[in-house]
């Protein structure tokens, strides 16, 4: 698990070749495999692989989604939010665990931020993302998450320059710091 951690990058740009069905499935059965609290499993997922609603949900930001377009697969990850408080958390979970399901089968992924971002100056990209796949307003949409075989490398970030300052050990005033034999 560790390595898939290392290895994966958000990969935004994607060979023309689809998602074969078997890799899909893996992805909705990890998707579905997802904890979330109470059991409530409050998510909804859209399984977008139409070329023509890939490049509508391409333009829900201004910045940060168009990459989308030129994607095999999108999962639209969104839940009921009457089931839970905490949908959000669940949906996160969710959409980390379709991404590094994604890494073990060798395919690129990229998070695309949809809630509390802007379509344009008026309209929400979550109300974007409802009104092109036809959601109800009950349905809140938390990302898209972009899927492909990648058509670019991007070398795992080295050990050396992850964040270690920002973990604290039994309280803030104390560094966690690393042992050597992390690689």
């Amino acid at each position: 698990m560790i390595s898939l951690v290392r290895k994966r990058r958000s990969i935004r740009t994607y060979t023309r070749e689809p998602v074969e069905r078997k890799s899909l499935d893996l992805l909705v059965e990890a998707l579905l495999r997802a904890p979330s609290s109470r059991n409530r499993q409050p998510w909804e997922f859209v399984i977008v692989d139409d070329p023509e609603l890939l490049s509508k949900l391409a333009e829900a930001k201004e910045h940060g989604s168009q990459f989308l377009r030129n994607a095999p697969l999108g999962i639209v990850v969104c839940a009921d939010s009457t089931k839970s408080d905490v949908w959000v958390e669940d949906c996160s979970i969710a959409a980390i665990l379709v991404q590094l399901a994604a890494q073990s089968l060798g395919l690129g992924n990229c998070w695309i931020q949809i809630r509390k971002r802007m379509h344009d100056g008026q309209k929400s990209a979550e109300k974007h993302v409802q009104d092109i796949l036809g959601l109800p307003e009950v349905i809140k949409v938390l990302a898209i998450v972009s899927i492909g075989h990648p058509d670019e490398t991007k070398e795992p970030i080295p050990n050396s320059a992850l964040g270690y300052n920002q973990v604290k050990h039994n309280g803030y005033d104390n560094d966690y710091g690393i042992t050597s034999s992390v690689a």
